[in-house]
């Protein structure tokens, strides 16, 4: 039987939440350091998300670098998050100075950020020059980032070179462009394309989606039976994407891997969302910013 027709093995991560419980003398550097790069001109909205759900679900420290310069101090209220210009003169050396002296152990790259040169500035140096930041221990990469990857080989393969735990959130489309095929196809062989991207990036990979699809190269396909139709709304994306590196953060002090941080950030994500809909009484209307801190109960809820 060809492997895209074996079925996945249902998601059930949520006992992994014990992991995260805190010692009285827990500090924040326990918790991890989570930085979040994107946020163009237009689209800061997707990296504040990020960001916030990184806080909101547990980063001990939650960084953002906005492209936009102009969009740096557009969280007022939210002062724990510290934004700050990705603006930069030399986009040969500055990211990669940048990155040494802000030491994240998590980046999440992606959200808003773009295609401009800048945007590819950041997102080369992250992917390959991880190796000067030596507190970093995993790569999320999601949005922006992957259509970047997907148009430009040199980005493909400095992936694949990556020796970092990398974790890739595409939607359909992106799973498209990333395999030069079409969301139709995409939809019409899930597994299929979810072990395609798994192959070529030698990374773990999260195919969101109806019945979200998880792989890894050395992890067996699993399959997320929560969620609903209340997902269906721009930002939801960008809020996973900060859950899971967040987790990651907190796992490098707790013994959770990437693997489990993606599996638990997916089920947790989805079950929120569940939560949201029997809250509401149905799925029209679910905000990213309710979902974060439905996020946050569920997460204190499984401790």
């Amino acid at each position: 039987m060809p492997l895209s027709n074996l079925a996945p093995e249902p998601l059930n991560a949520l006992p992994l939440a014990k992991k995260l419980q805190r010692l009285p003398d827990t500090n924040k550097a326990h918790s991890g350091k989570v930085l979040c790069i994107g946020g163009s001109i237009g689209m800061a909205g997707a990296l504040l998300l990020t960001a916030k759900s990184a806080l909101h679900s547990g980063a001990g420290y939650t960084m953002l670098c906005m492209l936009d310069g102009h969009s740096a101090h557009a969280l007022a209220e939210q002062p724990e998050l510290m934004i700050e210009s990705a603006q930069v003169n030399n986009l040969l050396d500055d990211p990669i100075a940048h990155l040494q002296g802000l030491q994240p152990n998590v980046i999440a790259i992606g959200p808003g950020l773009g295609s401009s040169l800048l945007a590819k500035a950041w997102l080369g140096a992250v992917l390959r020059d991880y190796a000067v930041v030596s507190s970093l221990g995993a790569i999320v990469i999601d949005a922006d980032a992957l259509n970047l990857i997907a148009a430009d080989d040199a980005l493909g393969t400095a992936l694949q070179n990556c020796t970092l735990p990398c974790i890739l959130t595409p939607h359909p489309g992106e799973a498209a462009r990333l395999l030069h095929s079409t969301s139709a196809e995409i939809q019409a062989d899930r597994i299929g394309s979810l072990r395609a991207l798994v192959a070529w990036s030698q990374q773990i990979v999260i195919l969101k989606g109806q019945h979200t699809l998880l792989g890894s190269p050395i992890q067996k396909t699993h399959v997320s039976n929560r969620g609903n139709p209340g997902l269906a709304v721009g930002g939801t994306g960008d809020v996973l994407t900060g859950l899971i590196a967040s987790l990651v953060a907190q796992g490098m002090d707790k013994k959770l891997t990437p693997w489990e941080s993606a599996c638990l950030g997916v089920e947790v994500h989805a079950l929120a969302a569940d939560r949201l809909r029997e809250k509401l009484g149905g799925p029209i209307g679910i905000t990213p910013s309710e979902l974060i801190l439905e996020i946050r109960q569920v997460l204190n809820d499984l401790l």
